[in-house]
């Protein structure tokens, strides 16, 4: 199982080929668990990969989706014609190579690059922008599919390549976006004119662990509501109707901002260039207003002339639209499917050579909850969603605080001469943990790296204290797993003396001298202890940073995330160095079956009995009252859970720590087989005595 769980995960990482030398990778720095390909399409239309590869999931250790697929579309006139390419568009199976409307495309071996500013990374750059970069290059000047003779459909190259740089953190304030930042450059002979640039998506919100992905055909996806923001420019989408209680989020694609080697583009400072928004029902071209364009000319029309500029976006409509007595904003308010696009320009020519610098943003938020249904779309369910956006767009600006795409003298932090983007204040650092489960109770200990982090926007060092967080009990088998919201606060921190936040001082968890752990090099200086916990329930520990706040800037104290060095956790009992006086048993003793134990899932393989009071080295044989072997397995004091399917389905064993005395057993036989109920017999061989324990369980279904 270990093995297959490696490969598993090489294939993941290392990039998953597909068809034609495409290849994807997800984003798993922040909360937003997006697939990315290097064609520059986004999500994965629930097939390939999925489930393996989330499409759009926020928050990710959720079961909410929020993406079918999304996209770049270019389109421009060359030659007195106006022509389009996209990488996304309507299609009921999702990304086709060389179907109409997915036309860029890849070297057959090309790559994405991943790089991070992190320290620790294994992909460590001091030229990274944030904590997972993913970069990758593709084109559209192809009209056959690159190693292939099968020609793109109805595809005329504009000529482009792209490179393609995305932005993902792990801070409490910025986890809820992925910053999409594009060059685009004309490697063709022809001049490029009144070029627009556009953000296309088929978002769908819901609960996937309520309602399958893609389950019940189109009635899956004809539960959205849509909306666009005009002072933010974003376009978003939500569960109108669907998973009531367990969808309560938007997705939005964001405009941030474009540069060229001579000018800034933003419709804030330049009114000659705008925004649009259009949305049109899923492939649906009989409705006037709300048509899903067909061909390039009906493409550019939508880019370049948006519903968001008609009358009737903000004031009622005549008989001629088709929508009588509404807004077009109450109209796509309404669940149904559709697909929406982002547009801006004109960029007024390209000529070969040339290039442009253009950022969107994709952004996921948690519902403000008023109490009103998700179908009202209230502003004030919709607060998340824009201060989110809000962040969004200052992680673009960077230096540029006012916007206006100069750099001015107050604003070069660095002293460098350039307008460097892309920099956000930044929370010290996240402690270096290291965890102890006991019996009933766990230590945390943690390092103090924190406290000599410098922020990139004030240059000080600016740490204020510690934050100790612990998980819910049983949060983990509840029908809303989301580890982020399962969090209490346990224990703060913060220096004594600056007369901010609570001044409780550190002697509390402070240690008289600093420890080390066999083979960690690591000096821990902090120990906090949590007791009073049940064992064999699976908690999350984190401990956090904070920083002082910047009042220069007007930014309240920032934290970093508490889930960045989470570890979940099971209490129980330790190595038994006396198994003769403290004999191994089982537990739960009888073992229902469908008990809160064992969480929501229906898989039989997601079943999981205890066997505690163990040597650290033994083997674990079950028998049947006939005497026969149904099970046999090797534990050690190194164990993590990653034999058995409940850790995969409820918890993650790459952060997974045990007491090391305490092994979990799926209820499976060795010849894959469910155990029938009964009385059950097991023995327990210390390997290193050979001597040999017994004990007895009961299976009650």
């Amino acid at each position: 199982m270990k093995l297959i769980r490696i490969i598993s995960f090489l294939i993941t990482i290392l990039s998953t080929q597909l068809a034609f030398g495409q290849t994807e990778r997800t984003t798993d720095a922040s909360e937003v668990a997006m697939t990315i390909s290097n064609i520059g399409l986004y999500g994965n239309a629930f097939k390939g990969s999925y489930p393996d590869n989330p499409s759009c999931k926020y928050p990710s250790s959720s079961g909410v989706e929020h993406l079918f697929e999304a996209g770049l579309w270019i389109g421009a006139i060359v030659r007195g014609s106006a022509n389009v390419s996209s990488t996304a568009y309507d299609n009921s199976k999702g990304f086709s190579p060389g179907t109409g409307g997915y036309e860029f495309t890849s070297n057959e071996n090309a790559v994405i690059k991943e790089r991070s500013t992190l320290f620790n990374s294994r992909v460590y750059n001091p030229s990274a922008v944030s904590h997972q970069d993913f970069i990758m290059d593709f084109s559209e000047k192809d009209i056959k599919i690159p190693g292939t003779e099968q020609i793109i459909v109805n595809h005329i190259p504009l000529g482009l390549d792209v490179h393609l740089e995305t932005y993902n953190w792990n801070y409490a304030f910025s986890n809820f976006f992925v910053i999409l930042n594009y060059s685009v450059t004309n490697v063709g002979d022809d001049i490029l004119d009144s070029i627009y640039v556009g953000m296309f998506s088929n978002a769908v919100v819901r609960n996937v662990n309520v309602a399958p992905a893609g389950s019940g055909g189109s009635a899956f996806f004809n539960k959205g509501g849509n909306g666009f923001n005009d002072s933010l420019h974003l376009g978003y989408c939500y569960d109108n109707t669907g998973d009531a209680g367990f969808t309560e989020s938007y997705f939005s694609h964001k405009f941030l901002g474009a540069e060229s080697k001579d000018a800034y583009y933003h419709p804030s400072i330049n009114p000659t260039f705008n925004a649009h928004y259009n949305v049109w029902r899923w492939g649906d071209a009989s409705l006037p207003l709300l048509f899903s364009p067909q061909d390039d000319a009906a493409k550019y029309r939508k880019m370049t002339s948006g519903l968001n500029w008609r009358n009737e976006w903000s004031a009622a409509n005549d008989s001629t639209n088709q929508h009588t007595g509404t807004y077009i904003h109450e109209t796509i308010n309404d669940p149904g499917n559709r697909s929406d696009l982002v547009s801006v320009g004109p960029f007024a020519r390209l000529n070969p050579g040339e290039s442009i610098d253009i950022a969107f943003a994709i952004v996921c938020a948690k519902k403000n909850e008023d109490g009103n249904p998700n179908g009202d779309n209230t502003a004030f369910q919709q607060q998340n969603l824009i201060s989110n956006a809000q962040w969004a767009q200052t992680a673009y600006l960077g230096e540029d605080i006012n916007g206006n795409g100069i750099l001015d003298p107050t604003e070069d932090r660095n002293q460098n001469g350039n307008l460097d983007r892309y920099i956000l204040p930044s929370p010290p650092d996240a402690p270096i943990t290291k965890i102890e489960a006991k019996d009933g109770e766990l230590n945390i200990y943690w390092t103090s790296n924190s406290e000599n982090s410098i922020d990139p926007i004030s240059l000080k060092k600016d740490f204020a204290g510690y934050r100790v967080y612990l998980s819910r009990l049983g949060f983990d088998v509840a029908e809303k797993i989301e580890a982020a919201e399962s969090l209490t606060e346990v224990g703060v921190y913060d220096i004594l003396g600056d007369s901010l936040f609570f001044e409780t001082g550190f002697d509390e968890i402070k240690l008289a001298e600093p420890i080390t752990f066999e083979g960690d090099e690591n000096l821990y200086l902090y120990k906090y202890t949590v007791k009073n916990l049940q064992n064999g329930w699976q908690y999350i520990c984190a401990v956090s940073a904070f920083d002082t706040g910047d009042e220069t800037n007007k930014l309240e104290s920032l934290e970093s995330a508490p889930l960045s060095n989470s570890n979940r956790v099971f209490m129980g009992t330790p190595p038994n160095k006396n198994p003769k006086e403290n004999l191994p048993f089982a537990y739960p003793n009888p073992y229902y079956l469908e008990a809160a134990w064992e969480g929501f899932s229906t898989r039989q393989t997601t079943k999981k009995l205890i066997f505690a009071n163990l040597p650290e080295k033994c083997v674990i044989s079950i028998f049947n009252m006939a005497g026969d072997i149904v099970a046999q397995f090797d534990h050690d004091g190194n164990y993590s859970g990653n034999d058995i399917d409940w850790f995969t389905e409820f918890s993650d064993d790459e952060s997974t720590v045990f007491s090391g005395g305490e092994h979990a057993w799926d209820l499976i036989s060795s010849e894959g087989q469910a155990l029938a109920r009964g009385l059950y017999i097991f023995s327990v061989k210390d390997l290193n005595s050979n001597k040999i324990y017994k004990g007895k369980f009961t299976l009650i279904k």
